[in-house]
Order: structure tokens, then C-alpha cells, then sequence
């Protein structure tokens, strides 16, 4: 079976590329930076150059393979997602494993886009599975910035708590599910172990830098306004001040066992992602192009 790979330079991607290799699986990359991809998992992958709103390089990509993950980004994702499920249709795919998002359940802020994606998908009569996490642990490396400089971590969310989900987990889901027929036609809500605030995790991450760090709330203006400054579009900085909002009223905060009933094992707790990236908040260089756009002090996706 030869499986089709997006988002593969990413977090997630990296990570279910990675697992397929070791499980032996054949796959092929659609990338648009083949020197990254190359540089990241060597000859062991065949490479296609192009972009998901190419419907030519898409439908190229898709040719001779069985089932697809999807990853999407953006306001874009609706448009993204209904030209994957089309290429996916004209080539005849067994299956597409979408990159969703918890909140597309709510149809709320980031996962109203999300939403709109899946029913392009849905409606295009294709073999799906929606993969749909909370946040991501790894977008707590947005705040490196400002821990570094001044100890604090600024955020609109206040006392609001988000069951934050280690990216691994995330990639052992996507992987179940592109090699089993098992949860085809499923919506899989996933979510970490726990719901922190962010004050909590704050001071999680204090302790293991034995140092004292200040959580200051901010209200969404000042928000919004850190964000566009970080190049977000006013669409976008509009759906992250719906979320912020969202986790501030605590309307987020549900714990699924999705992992436990895929895994067959609990989800990895913060402990284990902090000891796996507690480096970054001490270096004092921090490139926010290594990781998905944030707000300041807002890690939510």
C-alpha cells in the first residue's frame, strides 16, 4: 500500500511519516520544499513537488496511491479541502484521513473552517476519517519568546482550561487510522490527559525551569492587536479572538478518552512534552517560523 503524505515537513506530518517508515509502509511526500522533506527523512520517500491548491500537482500526487492524510491551513481550508476530495474522487481512493480540529463540532472560531472542510469532504462521497484534536502541546513553544525576555507569559484566556495534546498522540491516531479501515466514516474527538488553564501550565513550566514565571492577563484587544503585528490577517486574528474567548469562558475544556479508545494507552501528560522541549525556553533564540503563527501568549489551534 502506498500512502500520500501532506503536511509532511510539519509537527504532526513529521511524526506519521516517521511511524509509517518504521512500520514499513511506502509513501509518497507532497511537499513544495523537496530539499526540506529530502534533508528531514532521506531517499526512503518518494517526493511530489506541488501544492495543495494546485489542483493539477494534487491530482498528479494522489495518481497510483490508496489513501491520503490531509493538512490544511488557514482561512483556505474549505477551498483546500473540497480540491483534496476531488483529486481523491477522480483517482479513486480508498480512504482520506483529515487533519481536523476539536472545535469543528462547535463550528467555532478556527474549527468553523475546519467544519466547512469536512463537509466538502463529506459531500464529495469519498471514504473519510476526521481526526479531531484540541490544541496542540507544541504551540506552548510560542511563548518562548517572552519567558525568555521577561518571565511572563501574557494571554486573554484567564483562568479558561484547554486539554492540550501531545503531537505524538496525534500522529498515532493518523496512522491507525490510515492503515485500518477500522474508523472510516468516524469523527475521532482527541484530547490530552487533563484540562489546564493557562496560569496552571504557566507554572508547569516555571518549576521545570526553577524559575518563577508571571501569567498577566490581557484583554483581547491588546490580543488581537500583538497578533496582526505577527502578520496574522485580520480573518485570522478575528477566529483567534473567538477561540481565546471560547477557552476564557471555560467552553473548551472537555476531556475525551479518543486516545484511550484508539491507543489502547493513556495520552502522554504535559510532563512528558515539557521534558522533551524544555530547551526552547532557555535558548535565547527563537524562530517563530519553525512553528505555526500564535498570538502572544496564546497557544490555541
Amino acid at each position: 500500500m502506498k500512502l500520500l503524505i501532506t503536511g509532511a515537513t510539519g509537527d504532526v506530518g513529521s511524526k506519521v511519516v516517521r511511524q509509517l517508515l518504521s512500520e514499513g509502509y511506502r509513501l509518497r511526500l507532497f511537499v513544495r520544499d523537496a530539499a526540506r522533506a529530502r534533508a528531514l527523512f532521506g531517499d526512503g520517500v518518494e517526493l511530489c513537488i506541488g501544492d495543495l491548491a494546485d489542483p493539477v500537482s494534487l491530482q498528479t500526487a494522489c495518481r497510483g496511491t490508496e489513501a491520503a492524510f490531509l493538512v490544511s491551513s488557514g482561512p483556505g481550508i474549505p477551498v483546500l479541502d473540497s480540491m483534496m476530495a476531488a483529486a481523491a474522487r477522480n483517482e479513486s481512493l480508498r480512504l482520506v484521513v483529515k487533519l481536523s480540529s476539536l472545535d469543528a463540532q462547535e463550528n467555532l472560531a478556527i474549527g468553523s473552517w475546519h467544519a466547512q472542510g469536512e463537509a466538502a469532504i463529506h459531500a464529495a462521497g469519498i471514504p473519510f476519517t476526521f481526526v479531531r484534536p484540541t490544541g496542540f502541546m507544541s504551540n506552548l513553544l510560542a511563548w518562548a519568546p517572552s519567558i525568555q525576555a521577561e518571565g511572563v507569559v501574557r494571554s486573554p484566556t484567564g483562568n479558561g482550561r484547554r486539554p492540550f495534546i501531545h503531537s505524538a498522540d496525534i500522529a498515532s491516531v493518523v496512522v491507525r487510522c490510515l492503515t485500518s479501515d477500522a474508523y472510516i466514516g468516524q469523527c475521532l474527538a482527541i484530547t490530552g490527559p487533563e484540562a489546564l488553564s493557562f496560569p496552571e501550565i504557566t507554572s508547569r513550566i516555571g518549576r521545570q525551569l526553577g524559575q518563577t514565571l508571571r501569567f498577566e492577563s490581557i484583554s483581547d484587544e491588546e490580543a488581537a492587536r500583538r497578533f496582526l503585528a505577527t502578520g496574522a490577517s485580520h480573518e485570522e486574528t478575528a477566529a483567534h479572538v473567538e477561540l481565546w474567548r471560547a477557552i476564557r469562558e471555560d467552553r473548551l475544556a472537555t476531556v475525551t478518552d479518543g486516545v484511550v479508545q484508539i491507543l489502547g494507552r493513556e495520552p502522554l501528560p504535559l510532563q512528558a512534552w515539557l521534558a522533551e522541549n524544555l530547551a526552547a525556553f532557555y535558548e535565547p533564540v527563537f524562530h517563530p517560523s519553525q512553528h505555526s503563527r500564535q498570538g502572544p501568549g496564546c497557544p490555541v489551534s
